[in-house]
């Protein structure tokens, strides 16, 4: 019986979208099992990154997903190379945002970079989030003139 491949990839997903089910779809295409790597806060807080959603929530979303076999906590940069050895991974799997970054641990596994589903992002979320929680008191006082002109008119 020949052996199982397995692919391992890793990410925050925060605010869980569809670029993040297609990169776990075609991750395991490439393989028999997935693990998933879900970076936890404290890792996100060392990268500058800031997660809406908590790390505890976060792998519960992923682990749920069916293409992934297995979550794991994501804690360091440095890990990579222990799990690649612990978990016997045949392909590393990363959005083409970071190609080029992981090529060191090709000595390791095969790394493939995945397009990533143009148009979504979670950076993108959030940006829209924030745009539309930030009403400056200009554009308020606006909207209110325009809303008192409307009921004088109906008046």
């Amino acid at each position: 019986m020949p052996k199982k491949k397995t692919v391992i990839t890793y990410g925050t997903f925060d605010l869980f979208h569809i670029g993040h089910l297609r990169l776990l779809k075609r991750a395991k295409e490439l393989g028999d099992h997935l693990i998933v790597g879900v970076s936890t806060d404290r890792f996100n807080a060392i990268k500058g990154k800031r997660s809406i959603i908590p790390f505890e929530h976060r792998a519960e979303i992923v682990k749920a997903i069916r293409y992934v076999d297995e979550v794991i906590e994501e804690n360091s940069w440095e890990q990579k190379v222990d799990d690649i050895k612990n978990y016997e991974v045949d392909i590393l799997v990363m959005g083409e945002d970071w190609k080029g970054k992981f090529d060191h641990l090709k000595e390791y596994c095969d790394v493939v970079y995945l397009p990533r589903t143009h148009g979504v992002s979670s950076t993108e979320l959030k940006t829209s989030l924030r745009n539309l929680l930030e009403v400056s008191p200009a554009r308020l006082r606006e909207a209110l003139a325009m809303l008192e002109q409307i009921l004088r008119e109906l008046e």
